[in-house]
């Protein structure tokens, strides 16, 4: 019956206990730190799901290294 269960309905199920595991983490340290506690897992797992695909990182270094760069030439030193 269980096995049957965890067939059908596998995705409910892992829902079900992730649900319940984040109620004691909230019960446990309070609430503002489960959210964080939460995102922290999210991002580990989009990034994890996009190096198993091979599609590279989310936000390319060299991309960033210019966005940054245009950001700050922007800025006067001295005004």
């Amino acid at each position: 019956m269980w096995k049957q269960w965890l067939n059908e309905y596998p995705g409910r199920i892992a829902g079900a206990a992730a649900g319940f595991l984040l109620g004691v983490v909230y019960l446990i340290v309070g609430f503002w730190d489960m959210l964080v506690f939460a995102f922290l897992i999210t991002v580990g797992f989009v990034l994890g799901k996009r190096v198993d695909k091979g599609e590279g990182p989310l936000l390319p270094w060299s991309k960033v290294v210019d966005w940054v760069d245009r950001l700050l030439s922007r800025q006067r030193p001295f005004r």
